[in-house]
């Protein structure tokens, strides 16, 4: 296998991974909006609403400043690299169909810094739920058994 087909290969990689990222952010956005609404527990999970959020953050940030995506400029970097353009790949082909579409570069821009204002508000008023830490047995075991509802170390 020749250096191009790698190069080929890891810009179809990272097209692939770029699409399964916008698909995290918005589909999860959907299904926090839903979940919401539902009163489904697992939406209020802090692990994936923070990695939503930080996701998200670091798209709106980029348009805010005017970064291009990484994984757009290494797609398009590898792809020359391969001696293809963006769509010369069935893969990269479909995947870019998906993402990009014929507006102008402020739009997106646009369309990342609201997309994460809607997930901040959502963060805000409808946050995550962390749960407290349970305090070991001691002195207090009795105490906290008392407040948790089981019984102290000392009569298990």
């Amino acid at each position: 296998m020749e250096l191009q087909s790698y190069y080929a290969t890891a810009a179809d990689l990272i097209v692939a991974f770029h699409t399964a990222f916008v698909g995290f952010v918005v589909v999860g956005q959907l299904l926090i909006l839903i979940g919401l609404l539902c009163r489904w527990r697992w939406v209020r999970n802090p692990w994936f609403r923070v990695i939503h959020l930080l996701c998200i953050g670091v798209v709106a940030a980029d348009a805010a400043c005017g970064v291009v995506c990484p994984l757009t400029l290494w797609e398009r970097d590898l792809r020359g690299l391969a001696g293809q353009g963006v769509n010369d790949s069935a893969i990269g082909w479909f995947f870019n169909a998906i993402l990009f579409f014929n507006m102008p570069r402020q739009f997106f821009t646009w369309i990342h810094i609201g997309f994460g204002a809607i997930v901040l508000g959502t963060f805000l008023f409808g946050p995550p739920r962390f749960r407290r830490r349970k305090p070991t047995s001691g002195a207090s075991g009795a105490a906290s058994a008392r407040r948790y509802g089981t019984r102290p170390a000392a009569l298990s």
